[in-house]
């Protein structure tokens, strides 16, 4: 499973994806998140769903019980997930009730808050997001 998870995540779309996720999308606020879902036929719209549902759905292979824990909370392998998550972890709750869907980033919320291990991870990563949200300079020197 690992495996296939891996194929998909080195697939060229997806790679895109993953890419302007992480250099170019800075949303701050849920309006911004929204703005880009609402823009359908955009590259941005499909690159905003394509990487919440690969990590919504790696996540729920791991709660579930079908992927590893241990293996999926690698930071080799899951650290994109908590720079995703933590992108809009400070506005969720609130993204949520405007988009409508309480369900939104659900699984990969539980899945982090499950672990002592992933929310220092997590901590860690929102200390950086803050940085690199302020200074697109900072961004291109701590490669955010």
């Amino acid at each position: 499973m690992i495996r296939q998870l891996e194929e998909l995540y080195g697939e060229p779309e997806i790679r895109r994806a993953r890419l302007w996720w992480r250099n170019e999308f800075w949303p701050e606020s849920a309006a911004d998140y929204l703005r880009v879902e609402a823009a359908l036929g955009t590259p941005e719209n499909a690159w905003l769903g394509h990487v919440v549902n690969y990590w919504g759905m790696a996540a729920t292979l791991v709660l579930n019980g079908t992927l590893s824990e241990q293996i999926f909370l690698d930071a080799a392998f899951s650290d994109e997930m908590f720079e995703v998550f933590g992108k809009v972890q400070p506005f969720l709750k609130g993204l949520r009730r405007r988009a409508r869907k309480p369900g939104l980033l659900r699984n990969i919320e539980q899945l982090i808050n499950g672990s002592k291990q992933a929310r220092q991870r997590l901590a860690i990563m929102l200390k950086q997001s803050v940085i690199c949200r302020k200074d697109p300079a900072e961004r291109l020197a701590r490669a955010c």
